[in-house]
């Protein structure tokens, strides 16, 4: 891969797009996508501890806008470098660092509500709903269920982005080509993912990052930026986009770290607890902190704690390089950084005592509830659908009244493919609280 293409800056869907020197594509992107109606909503979007008992818990707006920081420090470290090893033109550092940045905020857009285990309960439904083959469900092949049934927010993401907001079905927000490949951890659809995972064993392949809808955008934006293609089986994958190594770092970096931060605010850990784990990434204090409130130390050590977790992620970019730039490198950062041994330990033990208190359970076990609820009464809409040929104005009154009340966007609904992401696309974009809200409404609770 070459770095004069690998930083396209052209538009999807926008061929007349000429970028002017005051403002490059990639600050224009980061504005589209920071005041975007998806990025909006992260702001009642559970990051990990439920958001209604805390108002200085982290959400994953929160989550983004720090994750853009972290990314927009990596990016300029390793953009400096390539300058001065790498032949990248002088000043370019600032559009790696710019990119990466913008990709960083967009990079959890496609999240349902309820976090993780929103993207769970979604799965579990349409298996269930698929395993009943009632005519809807069953329209869809093997392939596609798979979209459903492994439902991922990474490639609902893309879709936000490249077809649903702003410009729909004319290239979405219309976002630079290097912006889009860097925000596509995983650069393959459901079908190619599940195949290719029998021969290759690549991280770009852990999950899938595209819907069959919307293969023909990747492919746009992979030939753009000219990421490396594998054909194999009458499937098609690429290899990851370099600066995805980034975004992904930032990510790694910021949960794991501010996720021990929001422990201590929610009384899941003690101080000592925190500080042990922060303390051996970020090293011990240099300075008297006897005056300081709790509150303040935590805050001192994570912030010395990223600035040495970012150090390390550049250093294992650096070493790592050849093999990032073939396609062939299959890791995160963090994980050959030499911090990997203190970020194992914040993984075990978010893992044994963070993810597995009452709070979070209870989070999950409504979160499942509420989501399937949501479905359930819409499902009835598109089964009505189908049932008249696809035409709208033939819904009975009490479908037309529930597409008003909850807003549901019909308008590409044409077949059962297009029916289920529709039905996705809705439930995809609720907040917690609005999930609640709407779960109330459609199974009649008071």
């Amino acid at each position: 891969m070459e770095w004069q293409t690998l930083l396209n800056r052209q538009r999807l869907h926008d061929g007349s797009y000429e970028e002017k020197a005051d403002r490059p594509s990639f600050v224009q992107d980061a504005d589209r996508i920071t005041f975007s109606a998806p990025f909006r909503r992260l702001a009642n979007k559970t990051q990990v501890h439920p958001l209604y008992e805390n108002d200085h818990l982290h959400h994953r707006l929160i989550h983004s806008v720090e994750t853009a920081s972290v990314g927009r420090s990596l990016g300029i470290a390793v953009g400096d470098w390539l300058e001065k090893e790498h032949s990248l033109p002088a000043g370019e550092k600032h559009a790696v660092a710019g990119i990466v940045q913008a990709a960083c905020l967009a990079h959890d857009i496609g999240n349902p509500p309820f976090g993780h285990s929103g993207e769970a309960a979604i799965g579990e439904w349409f298996s269930e709903k698929f395993g009943e083959k009632s005519e809807l469900f069953a329209a869809l092949d093997n392939n596609r269920q798979r979209e459903f049934e492994a439902f991922e927010g990474n490639a609902q993401g893309f879709r936000l982005l490249t077809k649903l907001e702003m410009y729909r079905n004319q290239g979405g927000m219309r976002l630079s080509r290097s912006v889009l490949a860097a925000f596509s951890k995983y650069p393959t659809t459901a079908q190619a993912q599940s195949i290719a995972q029998a021969t290759y064993s690549y991280c770009g392949l852990k999950k899938f990052g595209v819907f069959e809808s919307e293969l023909d955008l990747f492919v746009n934006v992979a030939e753009g930026v000219g990421l490396p293609e594998v054909i194999e089986n009458q499937v098609r994958w690429w290899r990851r986009h370099p600066l995805v190594f980034l975004v992904e770092a930032a990510d790694d970096i910021c949960y794991n770290i501010l996720d021990l931060e929001d422990a201590f605010t929610s009384g899941d850990f003690t101080l000592e607890t925190v500080m042990d784990h922060l303390n051996s990434i970020g090293g011990k204090p240099n300075r008297d902190l006897l005056d300081r409130r709790p509150e303040e130390i935590i805050a001192y050590a994570r912030a010395r704690s990223i600035g040495n977790a970012i150090d390390a992620c550049v250093e294992a970019f650096k070493c790592n390089y050849d093999a990032i730039m073939a396609g062939t490198f299959s890791g995160s950062l963090v994980s050959v950084s030499r911090q990997k041994a203190q970020f194992d330990k914040i993984k075990t033990l978010a893992s044994q005592r963070l993810f597995t208190t009452r709070r979070k359970t209870e989070l999950e076990v409504l979160g499942r509830n509420v989501v399937h609820q949501v479905l359930d009464g819409l499902e009835g809409v598109y089964t009505a659908l189908m049932a008249n040929n696809w035409e709208k104005q033939k819904l009975g009154n009490y479908h037309v009244q529930l597409c008003r009340a909850t807003g549901l966007d019909l308008r590409d609904v044409n077949d059962a493919y297009t029916a289920l992401h529709s039905l996705t696309d809705y439930v995809s974009g609720m907040t917690d609280r609005y999930a609640v809200k709407i779960a109330r409404m459609v199974s009649g609770a008071s």
